[in-house]
């Protein structure tokens, strides 16, 4: 079952002399579907309401775990950075990603392989189109059919929505708040999909799509449209100018505050956050929301905080500016500077290197919300100049030859300089360095990654 819907919508762009139309299709794409819906049956994947539906169902068998079993092992996700960006300012290039905007666009498995072949080695893309076949009929009868009539009712309420305009004008705001472009002969996409059993959402946006799990329970489509258009807000702070983005890099560089490097960190949620969940929300609804507007809590607070400076540059048709970085730096020192000795909140954004790649996981089941993440299973001179360049905080877990790679790691850091840490006992270490993120470090002798995380301080 295969539903479309296009919209086609006028924007009036703020600061240009004409109208440029730009295109918004609203859509429904089983191979994307189906392939969420494997992903989260994968091994790899939290808890959900996906894996809940197949566990309970006659396809919980030997045949169907294994093929699971066979989609874990795949390697889909090869990436490349923009390096003249500031860091993680860029969405990187993903190969998983171009494989799900042409799922977004196909109409069939076999249309996204002929679409997709040369994006990861054949054998792998021959596997994971196998892979989704024996998984469609599977998902059409745990989660579509049961689901459709709702979500059918949804996708024709926010097609409805694309066209009568008011996308278009939401769009615009998004365009001139966050200093973007776009072209208008290139479309937006939206492609949404049915989610039973939760109120939570589920989106991810990428290149030109926004992909969005519709709770078909949900009864405030305002609520959606929010999420939805918080989405594309993300997508067009990604493509703001590399001259605008430097300067506001440069802004919070310039800021004094010890915290402007992380509350940099948490700028692009919040932002979207204040955007979508509360001003679009609000202007949809009349009223804006009081509940909360984003599952993590500093997200949700900081994004609160800064709406009402946010508004006054929306009521103003003002872009983002140094100004409005200095007061939300401001208003991240006078509020939530506490936040920076709290674990979850520093290691949403980290660089890991391990000398025993079971550690990785160790952290993640420790902070299971992560903003952005590297891991590096060696601990060399080039690693931790690798790891040092990222304004991010920097773990260092060390299990082997612990003194050695102890001195190598104080070589690196000025800040290291009168440590001496004995290299023979299990500790955890932290110090604020001067690019104003956390350097962790710990050295691990008794193997009990959980009893020394729990342990960490930060002072």
């Amino acid at each position: 079952m295969r539903k479309t819907v296009y919209a086609f919508i006028v924007l009036s762009l703020f600061g240009l002399q004409c109208l440029a139309q730009q295109h918004f299709l609203v859509k429904f794409s089983e191979p994307l579907a189906v392939f969420q819906f494997l992903d989260n049956l994968s091994a790899n994947a939290p808890p959900n309401v996906f894996k809940t539906a197949f566990s309970g169902s006659k396809y919980n068998v030997n045949k169907y775990k294994q093929l699971i079993a066979q989609y874990d092992e795949l390697n889909i996700d090869y990436g490349y950075e923009y390096t003249s960006y500031p860091y993680a300012q860029k969405i990187g290039g993903s190969t998983e990603s171009l494989l799900k905007r042409n799922l977004v666009n196909s109409n069939s498995i076999n249309e996204f392989k002929l679409a997709s072949l040369g994006i990861i080695p054949n054998t792998d893309l021959f596997k994971l189109c196998d892979l989704l076949t024996a998984f469609e009929p599977v998902y059409q009868e745990l989660v579509y059919q049961p689901n459709k009539e709702k979500f059918n009712q949804q996708l024709n309420a926010i097609s409805q929505f694309a066209a009568s305009g008011k996308l278009g004008r939401f769009f615009n705001t998004g365009l001139t708040f966050y200093h973007s472009s776009w072209d208008e002969q290139i479309p937006f996409t939206v492609a949404l999909y049915p989610l039973a059993g939760t109120l939570h959402f589920n989106a991810t946006a990428f290149y030109n799509n926004a992909v969005v799990a519709v709770p078909v329970d949900l009864q405030d489509n305002n609520k959606l449209l929010s999420v939805m258009i918080h989405e594309i807000f993300h997508i067009l702070y990604d493509e703001a100018s590399i001259g605008f983005k430097k300067r506001i890099e440069a802004a919070f560089i310039n800021n004094p505050s010890p915290g402007s490097r992380y509350a940099y960190l948490l700028l692009n949620e919040a932002l979207a956050t204040s955007l979508g969940n509360g001003y679009v929300y609000g202007q949809l609804k009349g009223v804006e929301d009081t509940a909360a507007w984003y599952r993590r809590t500093y997200t949700n607070k900081m994004a609160k905080k800064i709406y009402p400076l946010l508004k006054s540059y929306i009521d103003a048709g003002k872009p983002l500016d140094e100004y409005f970085i200095n007061q939300y730096i401001q208003l991240f020192d006078h509020n939530f500077v506490e936040w920076l000795k709290k674990k979850d909140f520093i290691m949403a954004d980290r660089y890991v290197i391990s000398d025993n790649a079971d550690n990785f996981n160790d952290v993640d089941q420790a902070y299971p919300y992560r903003s952005m993440s590297a891991y590096d299973p060696e601990i060399t001179i080039n690693s931790i100049q690798k790891m040092k360049l990222a304004p991010i905080t920097k773990m260092v877990i060390i299990s082997k030859n612990n003194s050695e790679k102890l001195t190598l790691l104080k070589q690196q850091f000025k800040e290291l300089n009168n440590w001496q840490p004995n290299s023979a006992i299990d500790f955890s270490y932290a110090v604020f360095l001067a690019d104003k993120t956390y350097l962790i470090v710990l050295n691990n002798v008794k193997n009990n990654m959980a009893a020394q995380l729990e342990a960490l301080t930060i002072k």
